[in-house]
């Protein structure tokens, strides 16, 4: 009796997903052809397109260098390197920027160093066209060169 019964139900079951199939043949289609209907559409708000530094007029940033956002990264996307300059007094060094660089060819867009960043120096663009026949290409410095760090203001 369970033969017979297991039979009828796998019956039912096939022609539930043929009537899913029909139902999807006969919906009108939802597709977008890409290249041709580029820039017609605007991406969802939380999308994680590229990951960018944003620079005022005067060639600064607010990244302080302070490496939460490399060591927080699962696969080592980000690696920032520093240097050391004058500061005006006398005798006295501090870290600063000085290159920030971002692979994204092995960035999994998990966000977690846009969360843990303490100074909200880095955010996701838009930007999702990334095809290049060659991975160094995906390799990119978020500063722009001769970049500095924006001063705070004193209140």
């Amino acid at each position: 009796m369970s033969y017979i019964k297991s039979i009828i139900v796998g019956i039912w079951r096939l022609m539930q997903g043929m009537y899913i199939t029909m139902l999807n043949f006969i919906r009108p289609k939802v597709t977008e052809c890409y290249p041709e209907n580029r820039g017609k559409t605007e991406p969802l708000g939380a999308m994680r397109g590229e990951l960018v530094m944003f620079h005022n007029e005067n060639n600064q940033h607010q990244c302080s260098a302070c490496g939460i956002c490399q060591m927080n990264c699962p696969n080592d996307t980000i690696q920032i390197i520093t240097k050391m300059v004058p500061t005006g007094e006398e005798g006295k060094e501090k870290k600063a920027l000085d290159k920030y660089m971002y692979d994204l060819g092995s960035c999994t867009f998990c966000s977690i160093c846009t969360i843990s960043c303490p100074q909200n120096a880095i955010e996701w663009s838009k930007n999702f066209e990334h095809a290049t026949f060659t991975s160094p290409k995906l390799v990119n410095q978020l500063n722009r060169a001769g970049s500095t760090l924006m001063e705070k203001e004193k209140v």
